[in-house]
């Protein structure tokens, strides 16, 4: 059978905190699976985002992405932000993070939006990829700043 993704829902919270602790962990964070946990119901007890999930047959999870709505005050219209996709090493090869992405693009079509946007690491080289191979293209236009307000 083939995979398929799906919306997350409180039934997929324990599937989808594991899931957001391993991608933290990639990213250097250390493991906090109450935190991930307690982030992860926020999001979905508040409609915050918008997460999809695959899983095996088993039920085992293998990646998710989640997108956060934001909005183009130039363009007037909605736009997401593709900000977590993770899949993990056992999934890698088998086309989940193609899956995810083309659930997200068919998302965002779904709700109107103008277009999707995300980061990655400079150095994600196998994510950037897939995002290129799906037609994403790497903005030269614009520099993105941060400000860390828990400074000291």
């Amino acid at each position: 059978m083939s995979l398929q993704a799906r919306r997350a829902h409180a039934e997929h919270l324990d599937a989808v905190a594991r899931l957001f602790d391993a991608y933290r962990g990639f990213y250097g964070q250390p493991s906090n699976l109450e935190q991930s946990r307690t982030f992860i119901a926020e999001r979905m007890t508040g409609n915050e985002s918008a997460i999809f999930l695959v899983e095996e047959e088993s039920g085992e999870a293998l990646g998710f992405v989640q997108l956060y709505p934001t909005f183009s005050s130039i363009d007037a219209h909605r736009t997401w932000l593709l900000s977590d996709l993770f899949t993990t090493p056992a999934a890698r090869g088998r086309g989940v993070g193609r899956l995810l992405m083309n659930t997200a693009r068919d998302f965002a079509v779904e709700t109107g939006a103008k277009g999707m946007m995300l980061e990655t690491a400079n150095d994600n080289f196998t994510a950037q990829g897939l995002y290129e191979s799906l037609g994403w293209v790497r903005d030269t236009g614009y520099y993105t700043y941060l400000l860390d307000l828990r400074q000291g």
